[in-house]
């Protein structure tokens, strides 16, 4: 997705979206981490390492995942990659060609749709509704499909099981592949949150995408990409040709955070404190607004989108918020087919419960 970017001057009720929640973030735990993996390193880890990643990390992604998120591979499928942006772009590389018909979300994440146009491939836009994506809407001449079901990006829809099953179905029925970037996978509010994609496959058609820049912090460009084992080397290669490896002492401090059990505690704290920020936000938007907007995204990560019932002008909105001190962003940007519906993205990762009421009651009063 795309991460907001600021004005001139910092809005002091900013509801900026795609970032993590650095307040949280145990910082002293992980310098201390950092400094010893520096220490200890021997010479002979300071040169040229793995392309597809430290052992000692992979291994730890693979049980994260297996646990968290129900996805069933081993270390050998993990590939170690500069945030999940490298990992599309790997997978462009490697399986997409000149004119090959790609199936994306509309709207979906910039970054998804400019490395497809990059690679040469035919983006064909599958309309998302209030489930995400309708397998039954992709076109005949697909042959693989991008998609985030765990927090679409960036309505916030969360794929059901029956299109995830139909998804799949899809998948086998058309030889075709199914990349899944579980964004915000991590943070889901209702009840247990369903099964990857990955885990529902039975047939090695689901390439699976993660970051830890949403969930330790945005500048650690660490990510992962999960392969069908018959596609391991040609990634593995592709990853080698791209810039050789993923910063080696980085991967050894992730690695301890993960084992130590220090990034699932940290987990849990984040969680807790969205959990808290989005009951305010929906109290706030509830009072506030009452019947005249919709909310979605609002079941997991850690933003949610509103959507006026009168017609109103994105940018006039987002202009006249800030004149009030109130950061909002507008979806418009993210349809690949224009959209004459105006909505708000509002982002709660970094707001304190006082400035989402006192936010909201502002926003207010520019609707």
């Amino acid at each position: 997705m795309n991460v907001p970017s600021h004005g001139p001057r910092k809005l002091p009720y900013d509801f900026a979206y795609g970032r993590s929640d650095l307040e949280t973030f145990p910082f002293e735990m992980w310098r201390r981490m950092l400094l010893r993996c520096a220490r200890t390193a021997p010479v002979s880890e300071l040169d040229y390492g793995p392309a597809a990643g430290v052992a000692g990390l992979r291994e730890a992604i693979a049980s994260h995942v297996r646990r968290s998120r129900g996805v069933v591979c081993d270390a050998s499928q993990v590939i170690v990659v500069n945030g999940s942006q490298q990992a599309l772009d790997l997978i462009a590389r490697v399986l997409i060609g000149s004119g090959d018909g790609v199936a994306i979300e509309d709207p979906g994440y910039q970054g998804t749709r400019e490395v497809l146009r990059a690679a040469g491939g035919r983006l064909l836009p599958v309309a998302v509704d209030r489930q995400g994506l309708n397998p039954e809407r992709i076109g005949a001449s697909t042959r693989i499909v991008f998609v985030t079901p765990s927090h679409q990006f960036p309505t916030g829809a969360i794929l059901p099981l029956a299109r995830r099953l139909a998804l799949l179905e899809w998948a086998k029925r058309r030889n075709g592949v199914i990349v899944e970037d579980d964004y915000d996978g991590e943070f889901s509010y209702q009840g247990q949150p369903l099964e990857s994609l990955q885990g529902l496959d039975r047939e090695g058609r689901v390439i699976y995408i993660g970051t830890f820049s949403r969930t330790v912090f945005s500048s650690l460009r660490i990510g992962y990409l999960i392969s069908p084992k018959g596609l391991v080397a040609a990634f593995t290669a592709a990853k080698w040709l791209c810039d050789r490896h993923t910063a080696t002492l980085e991967q050894e401090t992730l690695a301890e955070f993960i084992t130590s059990g220090m990034y699932e505690r940290y987990l849990r704290r984040v969680r807790r404190r969205n959990a808290a920020r989005r009951d305010v936000l929906l109290q706030a938007i509830g009072a506030h607004f009452g019947e005249r907007v919709e909310v979605s995204g609002d079941g997991a990560g850690a933003h949610l989108v509103v959507w006026p019932k009168q017609r109103l002008r994105e940018n006039d909105v987002v202009a006249a918020a800030a004149e009030r001190g109130v950061g909002v962003y507008g979806i418009s940007t993210y349809y690949l087919r224009k959209s004459s519906r105006a909505a708000f993205l509002l982002g709660y990762s970094r707001m304190t419960e006082h400035q989402i009421e006192e936010g909201i009651r502002r926003l207010s009063g520019v609707f």
